[in-house]
């Protein structure tokens, strides 16, 4: 099963300029979590969507990589049954006539 959360959008702290650090910026989070369905044994995905929002706007991160890296921990602790996420990270508001994102897909070796 795949998990698709899709322009997840909220406002943090997140990037090393001196006014990103100061005041919120828009942040918009895709994610695509793949993992071992058994009958009755299921992943929330609202319950998803609060580790991220939650872990992104407490953590007040520096690099969109910092935030990418620890979130995939987090997710993968938090339900070993995930095989893979793949997550993006957006800052549509960073730049006038661009958006800027970074993702990365890890993989549940187990």
């Amino acid at each position: 099963m795949t998990i698709h959360i899709e322009e997840l959008t909220f406002d943090a702290i997140i990037g090393i300029l001196d006014f990103e650090r100061t005041t919120p910026q828009r942040v918009v989070v895709n994610a695509e979590i793949e993992y071992a369905y058994e009958e009755g044994q299921y992943i929330n995905y609202a319950t998803v969507i609060e580790i991220i929002t939650n872990l992104i706007e407490t953590k007040e991160y520096k690099l969109l990589e910092e935030a990418l890296e620890e979130l995939a921990v987090v997710l993968i602790k938090s339900y070993p049954e995930i095989t893979s996420v793949f997550i993006k990270i957006s800052k549509p508001d960073i730049i006038d006539n661009a958006t800027v994102s970074l993702s990365k897909k890890w993989f549940n070796t187990k």
